[in-house]
Order: structure tokens, then sequence, then C-alpha cells
């Protein structure tokens, strides 16, 4: 049987049209993707993450553990609720899950990962805490059961406000990757479409409710399908599809998150990460010709092939765009070839992000 969200009778009583996602049952639009897609970019949208699985890290070598344990340094948080996005490596630099851990102290933090990866990756993080004094506890299902919504756009936090008046003061001086505890809620200034907005941690049992109130705030119900072609154009990496156990984040775009400052912290996959070659670079595809760019195709460059590892046809900016994995050496603004259908179409390499806040920032 698929799992359900606390959410799934919203979904339904909302018009969603509902698919598998992970082994969960989720809401892939409610009637118009491009609609959805549009909302985010102009207004204001939300989408049921709770499929995503929440740890809580608590004990006396919490931080020393995180140090080893990432490849993005904790010891950088300080601030109570400010976040940190770091890759999950193996043993040879390959990306177990890319999360998002917050600080609340150095004995305190919560920890999100992907769906699809949540099993795969608590496994591996309890076999890495044998001798370190801390505990790791999931927060999906069971008395502690958390869900999470995602209200995004320009005009979202307003939304989310006019809902929950009181959570303003709490929240209204958050700073990008930061959150707040208001009544009980962790309220962060996170997001996967590259536009403004909140991610709520909440009691699961309230989930339904606090649904329906953004509902009447104004805020859009909107689906996977939306929230792949936001993250797509906002340049953010699909576990599975972008990188996987086979890929360094070096051969991701994330070399930005593997920090190597403190040259006496050692932390999993970081030897491998210094011998590991890097053959291919993660580049941004516009499509020059008529077609829709998809995962898997073939790209062809004066420097060796390459291939998209996601691609859409993008609803803001009215043409196809994707993610791929390049060669070595192939330029930002030269132009390449796609293999689709037997047909060789040309496309312009660009800096992988397409929008953010609303705005196309080729």
């Amino acid at each position: 049987m698929p799992l359900r969200t606390p959410l799934y009778d919203s979904h339904l009583a909302a018009g969603a049209k509902m698919v598998d996602f992970s082994g969960w049952e989720m809401p892939i639009n409610y009637g118009s993707q491009i609609e959805e897609h549009h909302a985010v970019r102009t207004d204001s949208g939300m989408f049921d993450v709770s499929h995503m699985c929440a740890l809580d890290l608590v004990g006396p070598d919490a931080t020393r553990w995180l140090r080893h344990l990432l490849a993005n340094d904790v010891a950088k948080l300080t601030t109570p609720g400010k976040a940190l996005y770091s890759c999950l490596l193996d043993e040879a630099g390959g990306v177990i899950d890319d999360l998002i851990v917050y600080f609340f102290t150095a004995e305190h933090y919560r920890i999100v990962v992907n769906a699809g990866t949540a099993t795969k990756d608590i496994a591996w993080m309890r076999q890495q805490l044998a001798g370190f004094n801390a505990t790791l506890t999931q927060r999906r299902d069971g008395d502690g059961a958390l869900a999470m919504i995602a209200v995004q756009g320009p005009n979202a936090r307003e939304r989310f406000w006019t809902a929950f008046p009181t959570a303003r003061a709490a929240t209204v001086l958050l700073g990008i990757f930061q959150a707040a505890d208001w009544d009980g809620w962790l309220v962060a200034r996170t997001g996967y479409t590259g536009e403004d907005g909140f991610e709520i941690s909440l009691p699961a049992a309230d989930a339904a409710q606090v649904w329906q109130k953004l509902l009447a705030a104004g805020i859009k119900p909107c689906g996977l399908g939306a929230r792949d072609t936001l993250r797509l154009e906002a340049g953010m990496n699909l576990y599975g599809q972008d990188m996987d156990e086979g890929i360094s984040p070096y051969e991701a775009g994330l070399k930005w998150t593997v920090d190597l400052k403190d040259t006496a912290r050692d932390f999993i996959g970081k030897s491998a990460l210094a011998t590991r070659p890097v053959r291919n670079q993660f580049a941004g595809l516009l499509l020059l010709d008529r077609g829709v760019l998809r995962a898997h195709q073939k790209v062809i460059t004066p420097q060796g092939a390459g291939e998209i590892t996601s691609g859409t046809f993008s609803p803001s900016l009215n043409q196809s765009i994707a993610l791929a994995r390049l060669p070595v050496g192939v330029a930002i603004g030269s132009e390449v070839e796609v293999e689709i259908r037997d047909k060789r179409l040309k496309a312009r390499v660009v800096k992988p992000s397409f929008v953010r806040n609303g705005k196309p920032i080729l």
C-alpha cells in the first residue's frame, strides 16, 4: 500500500490528481500545472511536503558528529534557527542525499531529508553514530509526527500572515535560510522554487485545519508537477536525477556545499574528493530549436558526449530548458547539440539557473 500524508483527504477534496512518488500518494496537480506554476511565480502557492522526513538530533556530541557526517560544516551555524544545506556523502565521495540542517543549540539540530532516501539515510546515519553520544529520532510517524507545508511566492509570507496574524512578530525578521519557533511550529524561510516564502513544520494532527486556513487566505494549492518546473527553472537539483551515489558534489554543481576551510576537520568522503577525478561539469541548457528537453537525452559537444539530467518546458520562459552534465571545458555561452528522436537540435550552454524571484536571470 502506498503511504499517505496527513493532507491526503484535503488533496482529494481540492480535486487533486494523485500519483505515486517514492511510495507516497501525492498530488501531481489540481487541474492545471501551468496555472499552479504561474501562481507561485506571481503570487503564492502551497505544497504538501509532509513526505519529507524530519529527524531530531540531540546529545552532547551532536555538533561533533555532524561535522564528521556532512560535507558542509555546521560549525558556521551559531544563531538559533539558522539552516545549512549540505550533501551527505559516502566514503567514495558519492552523494547519498542532499539535506537541510537547522541549528537550535550545539546539542540539538533538526535534519530534513528526502522522501525516497529517508530509510537509506537513517540507516547510514545511525551506523555512523557509533561512538558518538547523540540520538537521532525520526518525526514522520507516531505521537511526534510532523506535517510540512511549503508556502512559496512573492506574496506568500503576507498571505501566511493573513491566515495566522500572530505569527508575524516571530517570523517577520527571519533572514533567508533561517527558522523560528512559533507556537510549537518551526517556520523556516526556505524553499525549493526560487521564490520567497516559508516552509512550515507542524503537528500532523493540525495539518488539515492549517491547509484550509491557507486556502482561505488565497494561497493556491500546487502539486508535484509545478514543484518540478519551478525548481528546475531555479536550477535546483533533484536527488536521483541530477545527483546520486555515483556522482560527487563537484560534478553536480554543488562544490559550494563542500566546506574545506577548517583543514583539520575530517568528514566522510573528504579524502575521496581530494583524489577523485572531475570529468564533468554541471550546466544549464536553453533549447534554440523547437522541441522539449528531457532527462537522459544525449548532448553532443566538441569535448565529448554529455547527458541531460533534468529537462522540461519552462512556463516562465516559454522555452525548453534543462540541467545537464557536460564534459569539463564546455564553455558557458557556447552552442551544443541535443539528440531528440534521432534529430540533433541546437542548445545554448548557460549557468544552471534560469529564473529567480519571478524574473529570468539568463
